[in-house]
């Protein structure tokens, strides 16, 4: 779906500090969304921490930078990071260029699979939650 611009693909998990997650088997793909990314301008940096890093939901696991804007990025679930995207290493602008495809950040094996009901999911939520999202960044 697209909200005043911005696309959120409807069949996309949303963690509330603008991170996307998607389930693949018993893994959870995750990156930032698009609104994230045109606000933060050009991504130049991605902390990829080492795969086995043992993740809290809704906690602080790694960083994100641009040339305006330095940002966390919090843990959708609690698991373990199985993977990071090595590609961003080099080309961090990724993110810009395709964050819901190449752009992706990290995988995670979450602890329980039905965590992912305590994201943002489906078209109702997701609207209110970028509207709300949209106009508290206007201010």
């Amino acid at each position: 779906m697209e909200i005043q611009g911005y696309n959120l693909p409807d069949e996309l998990y949303y963690e509330k500090n603008q991170f996307w997650v998607r389930p693949e088997d018993d893994i959870m793909v995750m990156g930032m969304n698009d609104f994230a990314q045109q606000m933060a301008g050009q991504i130049v940096f991605v902390q990829l921490p080492e795969p086995g890093k043992v993740l809290t939901a809704g906690k602080k696991f790694a960083k994100i930078e641009s040339g305006k804007w330095v940002g966390k990025v919090f843990a959708p679930v609690t698991g373990v990071l199985v993977a990071s995207n090595q590609a961003l290493e080099n080309n961090p602008g990724l993110i810009n260029q395709d964050c819901y495809g190449t752009g992706w950040m990290y995988k995670i094996k979450p602890e329980n699979a039905s965590d992912i009901r305590q994201l943002i999911h489906g078209q109702d939520a997701v609207t209110a939650w970028m509207l709300t999202s949209i106009e508290t960044y206007k201010r």
